[in-house]
């Protein structure tokens, strides 16, 4: 099954994000897991963590970075 699309993301501070989707749905997603290695660990910084916008069907950071939409959708919590 195809994970509704992220259509508009908000980064918080502790690296995590709130996710708006199509269906109307608001989930907190927390990004401090990926956070790590060459590629991810750069987004510590946290001028390029509040880069993150909405790219397809999923987000992406200035740098290049992205997360599957379907770990977006399946590991965050619902905010009411």
């Amino acid at each position: 099954m195809l994970q509704p699309q992220v259509v508009d993301v908000k980064p918080l501070p502790d690296y995590k994000l709130i996710l708006y989707f199509e269906t109307g749905e608001k989930k907190l997603f927390d990004v401090t897991p990926y956070i790590s290695g060459q590629w991810y660990g750069k987004l510590k910084d946290v001028s390029l963590f509040n880069t993150v916008r909405v790219s397809g069907s999923t987000i992406e950071w200035a740098g290049g970075q992205d997360i599957a939409p379907h770990e977006l959708y399946d590991h965050s919590i619902p905010l009411v």
